[in-house]
Formats: structure tokens, C-alpha cells, sequence
């Protein structure tokens, strides 16, 4: 594949090394007295600081040590403290990671916002403060963003009854139309409800939207409606067999096995697990697959959002989107909770007659390039979706930056960014393909985004199948030896992540002696780039930003987990 850098603003950076590691003692120097503690986690040395400096740190990581790339923020709760960790990293290199450590009274769990640094932080807070309690001096915005507001207790506080009844006094007289907007009062806005139904927003999702005319003057997504208790699921679960067959179900359309990826990944660095490279090759071509039947669905409902082509579009990549279920049902069993992936490798080797399977899989691909051709004419070459998607929902490439967008949105923005060339894992950095970026930033360089990568992902699965045909028989390993019972030693902390469809699909894990997680949190690409919906929308119409959703391709149960 094609492994040049893209630029390589890293080696001027503060604490990088000659030969593009970090010296993380002298980023320890560089924070002087705002250090109080290190850590060492699995993927990164934790920074420990005090409650009232983050954002001060937080800026002088950015700004001096090129950490421009806020992944995730986890908040947990211990015995004697409530703590935040900050998941920093670098756009152009994301294997230079730190975590920055926010320890705060568990009585009193305040501590100071990273919002004023990374826009992303904004919903993050917002989501640590709705399921741990901790309440985030500074951020614009600190309120539930899952948990309706009359919600009573943390869900992830130590100290949560979930046997209490939860009991919501009437309120009587309350304006229904009342909210917080950043615009003031003005007799000339109007208030429009826009959701929470299906259709026009790709899954249960309230869009509160304020118009001065006809523009956008103010927007405020809205979700919450399908929160499924995902995390709160795999903490209740084993590592090595109970937790897998979740992460089908965070986006459930067609990204099973990147999903699974995500967790796999996390789990056997956590537990020293070393894949086959036969299974490796196995995954890459079968998350390839669902690659492309995830940007399917994408483009299809697209289209549909943007000029109602259901006969053609929409029917044409259900069309193709359905060859590609019946290869993967082959492999795995499943049209959509594939449950293949375990630790250590797949749960079983390619279906028998192999030459019938190869032929299935080739067959799809010889037809793909005309594929691609057709959707260019009927989509990207038509009047009607150009006159909707050039020039609108435009993200400029430090806002994609800024909000932590990953995956097709923040490469339509330009920004060069996909883990399967610069954090490789699988059999990716064996392969030749290149990462398809876009610089109008706009809702139709997403579009264009993804109609290429499913070319690239043709050529991925196409190498891969070439190697399985010819893999000597002798040394078709599929799983490596892995205890029946993982325990990793208590307090080991990692953060690990994938490519997946949508973007970088991420996973936090802090063990505790015991064969379950004691804190397993999911960053949601699909949250991520829901964020970015405001910037894109104001001051365009209702018309643009229904496009706008559209292009985020978001899935809410990946976003409320």
C-alpha cells in the first residue's frame, strides 16, 4: 500500500524523538508542575494532573506537542475519587498517544472543561457528566445528552440504585417550545421540531432548529431515544466468550465485523494475544465486505434524502448491498450479527467447496468497477443532486479537526486520517491501496469519498483473496492458543481503535483482577461526527441540512449505545 506520510508535522513537535517516537519525559518537562503523577497504560503513558489545569494542559499539548486529535474522553468512578482521561493523539500520527489523567473528590466531582480547546469535549463532558456525575467547569453547554433531564442519579456512579423507581414530578405549565439558544430572543425565529421519527433522520434523532427566515439560525441535535446500555452490558460480561456478540449490534446495518474488530483488537492487546496471519487475512477481506455494504447503504439512503430516487439509487445499492450479505452469510452464518470474530482470531475457516466461495466473492468483484460507473452516472453526474450537495454543509478542515471527525466526513474535509495505514493492524500494511481524501469539505466530497473507497476496498478484498487461494493448507491457523478464562492483572488500562466504516471506532478497557471489564467505554464515530452537524448546518436551509445528515451517515444506535 502506499505507506508515505501524507505530511509529517510531527518531527517538529515537542517530546517526539528522532526516530518519530515520543519521549514522554520530555513532555513531562514541557507540562512542568501541572504533572503530579504518571501512569502507564497499554497503549500510552497516563499524565496525571490536577482538576483545575485542563485546560491549560490540554492547550499546551496541542499547541506545542501537535496532539490536535482529541479521540475520547472516559470518566469512571473508583472507591475514593471520580476520574476523566482525556484519549489525546495526532492526526498525522496516531501512534503517538497520551492520556492526560483528571483525578477529582468523589464527593465533589468537579473539575475543569477541555472544551475551550477541542470543540469535541463539548459532548463528551456532556456525556461523562450524564452517566458518572462529574460536572465540567467551562463547558458551554453541561447538561444530559442521553439521560432525559428529568433523570434522576448517574447510571455509572458507584453509588446508582437501579432498583429506584425513577419518579418525574408534573411540571405543570412548562413551555414545551422553551430551550437554550445561542441566538436571543427574537420575534422573527421560529422553532421547529425536526424528529425525533426515522425517516428524515436516519434513526431516532431529535433536531431542535431555530430559523430566521428560512435559514438556520441555531441547531441542537437531539438523541437519547435508543440508548441500549452497551457498555454498562460488556461490564457485565466475560472477555473471552459473553462480549463479542455485542458489538454487532452498535451499528447494526452492515458493520459487524469492524465492530467486532474494534473490541478484538483492544481485548488481545490487553491480553498479549498474538492473531494468525491466516485469520488476519481472513478478517481484513471479510471487514473489507462490510465496508463496502455499509457505504452502500450510505450512498442509497442519500440519495433517497436528497431528490427521493427510490426506484433507482436507493433499490440499485440495496441491489449490490445484498450480493455482498450473501457472501458474508456464507462465511459466517449471518446476514447482520455475524458473531465471527473471536479473540485470538475467526470463530471458524472459509466455507467448503473454497472454489465456490472464491468464485462468489470474485464474481462480485469483476462487477464492482461497473457498479461504481453506474452510481457516478445516476448520482454524482445528475443536476439535481449536484445543485443540492456542491457548496452545502461545508466542514473546513480545522473544524473537522477540532470536533474529532474521523472516517469519510473528515476525509471529505481534507484531512488525511485512516488507521488502517497510519496505526495498522490485520493484514492492511501488506496490501496496496490508497486513502481517498477530498478537500471541498462539503456534502458531496463525502458522497465522492465514499463511492472511492469502495474501489480501494475492492482491491483490498481482491489481494486477500488471491493469498487465502493460494494459503498451503498446512498452515491454515485460524485461532491462537487462548486461555478459556482471561484475567488480565487488575488496573491495566488500554485504548485501542479500528477503521470502521463511519470512522475510528474505538474502545477504552481498565480491567480489575476478574474475567470482566471494571470499565469498558465505546468512542462512537457516529458520535463524533454527529457534533459537526451544527457548523455544517447554520445559516444554510432545513432542504441543506437534511443533506448534511445524510452525509454524516450516523447510526443512533452507535451513537447512544
Amino acid at each position: 500500500m502506499s505507506l508515505e506520510d501524507p505530511r509529517k508535522p510531527a518531527e517538529t513537535d515537542a517530546g517526539v524523538t528522532d526516530d518519530g517516537t515520543l519521549d514522554y519525559d520530555e513532555l513531562a518537562d514541557l507540562l512542568g508542575e501541572h504533572v503530579i503523577d504518571r501512569e502507564e497504560h497499554v497503549n500510552a503513558e497516563g499524565f496525571v494532573i490536577r482538576p483545575d489545569e485542563v485546560e491549560e494542559t490540554l492547550s499546551t499539548l496541542k499547541e506545542e506537542a501537535g496532539f490536535d486529535h482529541l479521540a475520547c474522553v472516559t470518566a469512571q468512578d473508583y472507591q475514593d475519587r471520580a476520574e476523566s482521561i482525556y484519549h489525546l493523539r495526532k492526526y498525522a500520527d496516531p501512534t503517538q498517544e497520551l492520556s492526560v489523567v483528571v483525578p477529582t473528590e468523589r464527593d465533589n466531582p468537579v473539575s475543569q472543561s477541555g472544551a475551550g480547546v477541542f470543540d469535541t469535549a463539548e459532548w463528551h463532558e456532556r456525556e461523562a457528566y450524564d452517566l458518572v456525575g462529574i460536572e465540567y467547569e467551562g463547558n458551554p453547554d453541561l447538561r444530559r445528552i442521553l439521560l432525559p433531564e428529568t433523570w434522576q442519579g448517574h447510571p455509572l456512579s458507584q453509588d446508582y440504585n437501579q432498583d429506584k423507581p425513577q419518579i418525574v414530578p408534573l411540571r405543570e405549565h412548562a413551555n414545551p417550545m422553551e430551550k437554550k439558544t445561542k441566538i436571543p430572543d427574537d420575534p422573527d425565529t421560529m422553532f421547529v421540531n425536526i424528529g425525533p421519527h426515522h425517516p428524515a433522520t436516519h434513526g431516532v434523532l431529535h433536531v431542535k432548529t431555530t430559523l430566521d427566515g428560512e435559514q438556520i439560525a441555531d441547531l441542537d441535535p437531539d438523541m437519547g431515544y435508543l440508548h441500549r446500555c452497551e457498555e454498562q452490558m460488556c461490564q457485565q460480561s466475560t472477555y473471552r466468550h459473553q462480549i463479542m456478540p455485542y458489538p454487532d449490534r452498535w451499528d447494526y446495518l452492515s458493520s459487524g465485523i469492524l465492530n467486532e474488530w474494534a473490541y478484538a483488537r483492544t481485548a488481545e492487546d490487553l491480553a498479549d494475544i498474538q492473531v494468525p496471519e491466516y485469520a488476519q487475512v481472513i478478517r481484513t477481506m471479510s471487514a473489507e465486505l462490510c465496508r463496502i455494504a455499509s457505504h452502500l447503504l450510505a450512498i442509497a439512503t442519500f440519495a433517497l434524502d436528497i431528490y427521493g430516487d427510490f426506484t433507482a439509487i436507493f433499490m440499485y445499492g440495496i441491489r449490490d448491498r445484498e450480493v455482498i450479505q450473501n457472501i458474508l452469510e456464507d462465511l459466517t452464518g449471518q446476514r447482520l450479527m455475524f458473531n465471527y470474530l473471536r479473540l485470538g482470531g475467526v470463530a471458524w475457516d472459509l466455507p467448503e467447496p473454497r472454489e465456490d466461495f472464491f468464485e462468489k466473492t470474485r464474481d462480485f468483484l469483476d462487477e464492482l468497477p461497473d457498479r461504481l460507473e453506474e452510481y457516478h452516472n445516476l448520482l454524482t453526474s445528475n443536476e439535481i443532486f449536484q445543485m443540492r450537495v456542491i457548496d452545502t454543509g461545508v466542514l473546513p478542515y480545522e473544524d473537522a479537526k477540532s470536533f474529532g471527525a474521523t472516517g469519510p466526513v473528515a476525509r471529505g474535509s481534507g484531512v488525511d486520517y485512516d488507521l488502517r495505514r497510519d496505526d495498522p493492524y490485520g493484514y492492511y500494511d501488506e496490501l496496496d491501496w490508497d486513502v481517498i481524501t477530498e478537500d471541498g469539505g462539503d456534502n458531496f466530497s463525502r458522497a465522492l469519498v465514499r463511492l472511492k473507497e469502495m474501489e480501494q476496498s475492492g482491491r483490498i478484498i481482491e489481494q486477500c483473496v488471491d493469498l487465502l487461494e493460494d494459503w498451503p493448507e498446512d498452515e491454515r491457523e485460524i485461532q491462537a492458543n487462548v486461555p478459556r478464562t482471561l484475567k488480565p492483572d487488575p488496573d491495566t488500562e488500554i485504548y485501542r481503535a479500528v477503521e470502521a466504516a463511519k470512522g475510528e471506532l474505538g474502545i477504552y478497557i481498565r480491567s480489575d483482577g476478574t474475567d470482566k471489564p471494571a470499565r469498558f467505554k465505546i468512542r462512537s464515530p457516529c458520535f463524533c461526527n454527529l457534533q459537526t452537524l451544527p457548523t455544517m448546518s447554520e445559516g444554510e436551509y432545513i432542504p441543506d441540512m437534511i443533506a448534511s445528515l445524510g452525509s454524516l451517515d450516523v447510526v443512533l444506535g452507535e451513537v447512544d449505545r
